[in-house]
């Protein structure tokens, strides 16, 4: 019972109790916690066991400190099912559509008994919505349509499917005359590591009011539009092939940086914001910041201009979720974040000697077109027979070669020799201590039996960073993101025993794992752990992708002193766990 999933459960028990007509503030509560719960990196499972440790996280009160040790018991919350068993659970699915509240899905229980998407669209079709309040027969096709969207193209996309489609998009849009900046918002500006749906926000002469009208025939002409959900004055919204949803809005200059800023979120950010803005005397939405005496004009065409306006340093997107940016803005203490360009080298990827697609020199070449300084060649080892990993023998044979290639390179970029070992079932390495010993870098990384329990995972990690040949707990969770959920661990345990080794925790840039998560990480920071950015790659054009990686280090609030590949060649290989 991980927290994203305690999160889960009390924003569902908080939804259900507002379609129950429930107490607001009671509502409200549960909303709180399972903010909190979502962001906070107290090992939640493990704190349900002393009362107190979950009373110090804010926004946990003592009921809902009991519903968190309730969830830890049981798996579930009594509350919830209770309202699950009176309503079905269809109804958390019927508010996945979208203009769905908890409001209207009551509105539908009570007129018709609704409780699921089959028995919505069943009630569309035997017109029972008709004559309902806010029901007309507008709304009741934007709930067919809806249902229709949803049954094809429900759930979430990866960072770089997100990030890819938007920069087709955004192209595009750019080769029409009067489009200028073309910005993407929301979720994918912050570098979340899925998306739902695309926000792109466009501005321009083209945007101005006059010509908006032309502007938003050339956006629905898009060649990747699938369909058009909905085109109007100013914004255009559709679907490409794969069902990822494109909302793209049109806005004159001068409001650009308001909107920019309120439809990047969070939501939680927005209205930390906003609560700010009216204590100071002022309203802010997507148009503009304004004086509530005289609703005149304070800023609106630069995000910079609207946070300095309410005394504030303006913050990188990444920190947007309400977790203490607001106040580091105000005292002018935000950290210096990471940027891809500080890093200098990239230490785990595979060539052709296992399940790679470029050789050792071909790697080296692309990473050093990259600006990289140093790699490390870590191809897998022999437990993972699917990828032709590396025996004893061979292992020591690729040594030998990867050593070749660092002479032939001549200074140009150094590369080191490694492994990606495997962790097996009982914790042990695949590959003896003796060939361990040559490498300059030991990756350990779990590859299999993922069903163990959380107890038997964590001492298999453990006795694996025991080993004192391990220098980087690679992907440490296992996580394939829209695939695979990640394994049970005990992660405060893990980080915590890593750090007083020495051994350094990857954060795997590769996109479908973005492993440690950004919680993870911030974790990690917290109890002293070594953190090391990898991008896993298998090809060498990935190498380039470790931007996506990036933004999870700068979601957890890491600067480039806190990632040990933004130091030097000789310095980086010096701040790993010293070899035996």
């Amino acid at each position: 019972m991980d927290n994203s999933t305690m999160a889960r459960l009390l924003a569902e028990t908080a939804d259900l109790l507002e379609i129950d007509g429930g107490d607001s503030f009671r509502i409200r509560s549960y909303r709180r916690a399972a903010e909190a719960a979502e962001q906070t990196t107290v090992d939640l499972t493990a704190a349900a066991a002393e009362t107190v440790r979950l009373l110090e996280i804010p926004g946990i009160g003592k009921s809902m400190a009991a519903n968190l040790q309730a969830i830890a018991a049981t798996g579930t919350l009594p509350l919830r099912d209770e309202l699950l068993a009176k309503y079905g659970a269809g109804l958390l699915e019927l508010l996945k559509l979208p203009g769905m509240g908890p409001k209207t899905v009551a509105l539908l229980w009570d007129a018709t008994k609704v409780a699921s998407i089959d028995q919505l669209a069943q009630a569309i079709d035997e017109g029972r919505l008709a004559g309902l309040p806010r029901m007309g027969a507008k709304q009741i096709e934007k709930l067919r349509k809806g249902i229709d969207d949803y049954r094809r193209s429900a759930g979430r996309f990866r960072i770089d499917v997100a990030h890819e489609a938007a920069g087709r998009v955004a192209a595009y849009l750019l080769s029409f005359a009067g489009f200028e900046r073309v910005t993407p918002a929301g979720s994918l500006r912050r570098g979340r590591e899925t998306a739902g749906d695309i926000d792109l926000l466009a501005t321009g002469p083209a945007c101005l009011p006059e010509h908006t009208a032309a502007a938003v025939e050339h956006v629905a002409a898009f060649p990747g539009v699938h369909d058009i959900i909905a085109k109007g004055e100013n914004k255009v919204s559709f679907h490409m092939g794969d069902g990822l949803q494109v909302d793209v809005r049109l806005l004159p200059p001068e409001v650009y940086g308001a909107a920019l800023q309120y439809f990047t979120g969070s939501k939680a950010h927005n209205v930390a914001l906003r609560q700010r803005a009216l204590k100071m005397g002022y309203t802010l939405s997507e148009w503009a910041l304004a004086r509530l005496s005289d609703e005149s004009v304070v800023a609106a065409a630069t995000e910079e201009d609207i946070y300095a306006a309410l005394g504030m340093d303006w913050i990188p997107p990444e920190l947007r979720e309400n977790l203490g940016e607001i106040e580091g803005a105000a005292l002018h203490t935000l950290p210096r974040l990471i940027e891809e360009k500080d890093l200098r080298g990239d230490v785990h990827m595979h060539t052709t000697a296992t399940d790679g697609r470029n050789s050792i020199r071909e790697m080296a070449e692309a990473a050093l077109a990259c600006g990289y300084s140093y790699i490390a060649i870590t191809d897998h080892s022999k437990n993972l027979a699917m990828t032709n990993g590396l025996d004893e023998q061979r292992a020591l044979a690729q040594v030998e070669r990867i050593r070749e290639v660092d002479r032939q390179m001549e200074g140009r970029i150094r590369v080191f020799t490694g492994i990606e070992a495997d962790i097996l079932a009982d914790g042990a390495l695949d590959l003896d201590d003796e060939v361990l010993a040559q490498m300059d870098v030991v990756i350990a990384s779990v590859h299999t039996r993922f069903e163990q329990s959380r107890e038997e995972m964590t001492e298999r990690v453990l006795r694996a960073i025991e080993n004192p040949y391990v220098r980087i707990l690679g992907h440490p969770t296992g996580r394939l993101l829209l695939r695979r959920e990640p394994f049970a661990l005990d992660m405060g345990v893990v980080l915590r025993r890593a750090a007083e080794l020495g051994v350094a925790a990857e954060h795997n840039a590769a996109p479908e794992r973005l492993d440690l998560n950004d919680r993870d990480l911030r974790l990690a920071k917290e109890l002293g752990c070594k953190i090391v950015i990898s991008s896993d790659s298998h090809d060498a054009r990935n190498l380039g992708k470790m931007g996506y990686g990036v933004k999870q280090l700068r979601r957890a609030w890491l600067g480039p002193d806190d990632v040990l590949n933004t130091l030097g060649a000789a310095e980086f290989l010096s701040a790993l766990r010293p070899r035996p």
